[in-house]
């Protein structure tokens, strides 16, 4: 099967062999258990200080006092150090020490980052995950590599406006929202959906792309499976150059 290669005007150069990982068997399942796996071993470990609560010196009273024998402030009835008491340390609070990686087979992942790759060359799939576009586009979406040398703004808008993926730019622009809950007080205020992502060679080069809403750049020797099906589900827009193509089309 082939697939057309469209010039930075929108215009059909000509054709490219898609590459057999394009067409392997498409496993959700997989996906989405393999984006948890990632997603989770991400996190940043934290937790309180193996001393808190125990630095304060209590003594334990006798016998016959007529009270528990707890340790206690010199002079009060404060009890100190213990799980049960207020002040006291905390006997099950989160650790720092704590593992937070998990692992995946190395097979398994394999097949989900090919299922994501090869949902992106499904325009079904990619018409589900709500991504806009124009109908008569030819998936995967290949441009040449002139692409790299745009480096203004104005003229990467022009691009995505004649290859016909402007609105899901719109798209992703307008559906910003200010999200719910404690993230507002934790530098992460909006939430904005994902729009398309850009395969290329040279990443460095398509800074003029980045300042769009929802547009990644990724390398095509890293296309991690969090960029290829955010949230762990496949269909992402992507555009691939012309080398990148190629070189992804080496994987099996």
């Amino acid at each position: 099967m082939k697939t057309q290669i469209y010039s930075t005007n929108g215009e059909n150069k000509g054709e490219i062999d898609i590459p057999e990982v394009f067409n392997a068997q498409i496993r959700d399942d997989i996906l989405k258990k393999a984006f948890r796996i990632i997603s989770l071993s991400n996190r940043h470990p934290y937790g309180s200080s193996p001393l808190a609560g125990t630095r304060r010196v209590g003594a334990t009273s006798r016998p016959g006092m007529g009270i528990s024998r707890m340790p206690r402030v010199a002079g009060s009835s404060r009890a100190v150090q213990l799980g049960s008491t207020k002040g006291g340390r905390s006997p099950h609070s989160p650790r720092s020490t704590k593992n937070l990686i998990l692992r995946i087979n190395k097979k398994e992942k394999a097949i989900a980052w090919k299922s994501a790759l090869a949902m992106t060359a499904d325009p079904e799939a990619v018409k589900i995950r709500g991504h806009v576009f124009r109908q008569d586009l030819s998936f995967p979406i290949v441009v040449e590599d002139e692409m790299d040398s745009i480096d203004k703004s104005r003229d990467a808008m022009v691009f995505l406006q004649s290859i016909g993926v402007w609105d899901d730019v719109e798209r992703s622009k307008n559906g910003t929202k200010i999200r719910a809950g404690r993230g507002k007080m934790r530098n992460r205020r909006y939430r904005t959906p994902k729009s398309l992502l850009i395969v290329t060679e040279n990443p460095a080069k398509l800074k003029a792309f980045r300042s769009f809403s929802g547009i990644d750049v990724a390398y095509s020797d890293n296309i991690s499976i969090s960029k290829l099906a955010p949230g762990g589900v496949g269909g992402r827009l992507v555009i691939y150059t012309e080398s990148a193509f190629k070189k992804i089309g080496g994987v099996q």
